[in-house]
């Protein structure tokens, strides 16, 4: 099998990688599928946040923890589902921070889900009306944002399911590379599980933290902590293009 990591630049910037460990937990996971458990997400998509942001593009990384695992909603981008599927409540959160962060939805409101945010924002104002363009954050992908969730599959119906085949400590290999990498980046970190991620980052990366988006806690630290605005601002300040949010 060619490797789907093959030309992304993520073989040779992480030796795990570069050793195949990715490869080994993606056998166990696909074993598991042949004894018929419905894993998410596809096959195909297991390793698209590192395919969508080759390494040499990241400027900004998004840590979560495992894949959405309801049916049809995972396709390897944390937070993310594909496009028509209804936002989930940590993606409505995240695009709700954004509207009333940075005054105005997703990439200008281009195209409109009604139901990806409630009609009142945190702030009291319905943001001009506008809606977020859609569930599928490939656009943030494609500007460098690397949607990383820190255990890559899972099974269906079962949170957690897959924390124990060998995924996280690929995805640490790869925090601890990016980390390491003289390029400055941002680093958002959402939750305690995030958090942990973040012990070790070189000093000249931007690390901001927060509550993780759920309804659980999202009104304890999530909503006002305007890490898009922030992060638009730290790039903007290194003559770098911001990201379009």
């Amino acid at each position: 099998m060619r490797d789907p990591l093959a030309g992304t630049g993520w073989l040779e910037a992480v030796p795990l990688l570069g050793d195949g460990a990715h490869l080994e937990v993606f056998s166990r996971v696909e074993a598991l599928r042949r004894k018929g458990r419905v894993v998410y997400p596809p096959s195909g998509q297991v390793f698209a946040a590192l395919r969508a942001t080759p390494w040499d593009r990241v400027r900004v990384v998004v840590l979560g923890q495992d894949p959405y695992h309801g049916e049809g909603q995972a396709h390897g981008l944390a937070f993310s589902v594909p496009e028509g599927v209804p936002a989930p409540r940590s993606l409505r959160n995240v695009f709700r921070e954004i509207e009333t962060d940075l005054g105005h939805a997703s990439d200008e409101g281009k195209k409109r889900h009604a139901d990806a945010l409630p009609e009142k924002t945190a702030a009291g104002h319905d943001g001009g009306g506008l809606r977020p363009p859609s569930t599928d954050l490939t656009r943030w992908a494609r500007q460098g944002v690397l949607l990383l969730n820190t255990v890559l599959t899972v099974e269906a119906g079962q949170a957690h399911s897959h924390a124990r085949l060998g995924w996280q400590e690929v995805t640490a290999a790869v925090v601890e590379a990016l980390g390491r990498c003289p390029r400055p980046m941002a680093f958002l970190l959402w939750g305690r599980h995030a958090a942990a991620y973040g012990e070790g980052l070189a000093a000249h990366h931007l690390v901001l933290h927060a509550a993780h988006p759920s309804p659980l806690s999202a009104f304890r630290g999530f909503f006002g902590c305007r890490h898009f605005s922030q992060v638009n601002t730290w790039l903007r300040a290194r003559g770098l293009d911001p990201i379009e949010w």
